[in-house]
């Protein structure tokens, strides 16, 4: 209980920090909101007239205090691009950047361990070089760049899978769902799962030397029950922290392949918001945002508790 109640400290204080610099560096950028409404030719009476309506002629200590206490109320404001609540907005984009995250995490893990204990167990052979090659092309390849590829041969030559665009689970099935996130899923993916790879790999090495291991097979256990019981097992702290590093990441670094995918997640919703200079929008998302991150953050670091009995959770 302990450790949970300083996770929610550590929480509280964290959004707290994240949200008073957001809304200070954003009351320093240049330009003025309503202006940018209204345009610069827009009437001055109508440019105070909104001024008013946004709170903009309020001190920014006034503003802030007035816009977190709502938050806690869940009312973010209202966007001023698109005239809707950014709650609203949050409630339609939360779910594709999740699903687009998990599934790409999920296609980086599927990826990464068997390919990492293959060339960990056959260290030295064409797998195992092949296992290299892979992780150096995947870390060196853009995602954007591979999702432009994927784009061109899997939707457009081959014609298998949307070129872009999102569709709900809710409306038209398990199928679709997939089938509209496997290619920005993929290009997200790959490079992380050439980062994992190697990880998997160093971790299985480092394993298969520990005293244990010898033991276990000097009884005359199978060799697949000593590598996937013991060695993988031990081995998995390692794996799930950095997929727990990665899910995080994602949560707040989609925003390229978003417009390249034309997805209507969170990323594309902040640029959207700082172009425009849509302040209600823009502090809305860092917020969920980073509310996602460190609740991530906890649930990983419950998942290792109980993979690895060793790490107690006071």
């Amino acid at each position: 209980m302990k450790y949970y109640a300083r996770k929610t400290i550590s929480f509280v204080v964290s959004l707290f920090v994240i949200t008073a610099i957001t809304f200070g560096a954003l009351q320093i950028l240049p330009g003025d909101p309503a202006l940018l409404v209204l345009g610069t030719e827009g009437d001055p009476m109508a440019v105070e007239i909104l001024r008013e309506k946004l709170g903009l002629d309020d001190p920014p200590l006034t503003r802030y205090f007035k816009w977190i206490s709502g938050v806690f109320k869940g009312d973010f404001g209202e966007s001023i691009r698109y005239s809707t609540p950014v709650s609203v907005l949050l409630k339609n984009a939360i779910p594709v950047t999740l699903s687009l995250a998990f599934f790409s995490v999920l296609l980086a893990v599927l990826i990464a361990i068997p390919l990492g204990i293959t060339c960990a167990v056959k260290k030295g052979s064409a797998w195992d070089s092949f296992g290299l090659i892979f992780s150096q092309l995947g870390m060196a390849m853009p995602p954007f760049w591979l999702g432009i590829l994927l784009i061109n041969f899997f939707a457009v030559k081959l014609g298998l899978f949307p070129p872009g665009g999102f569709v709900s689970v809710t409306t038209t099935g398990v199928g679709p769902f997939l089938s509209s996130l496997f290619l920005p899923a993929l290009a997200l993916s790959l490079p992380r799962a050439a980062i994992l790879a190697r990880m998997v790999r160093a971790s299985i090495l480092q394993t298969l030397d520990q005293d244990y291991i010898r033991t276990a097979r000097s009884k005359g256990l199978p060799h697949y029950l000593v590598l996937y019981k013991h060695a993988l097992r031990n081995a998995s702290v390692n794996i799930f922290t950095v997929a727990g590093i990665q899910l995080t990441q994602l949560l707040a670094g989609t925003i390229v392949i978003e417009q390249v995918f034309s997805l209507p997640g969170l990323g594309q919703l902040l640029l959207n918001g700082v172009l425009q200079r849509d302040l209600p929008l823009v502090q809305g998302l860092v917020v969920v945002g980073a509310g996602l991150i460190l609740f991530s953050n906890l649930i990983f670091d419950s998942i290792l508790g109980v993979i690895d009995p060793r790490i107690r959770l006071d």
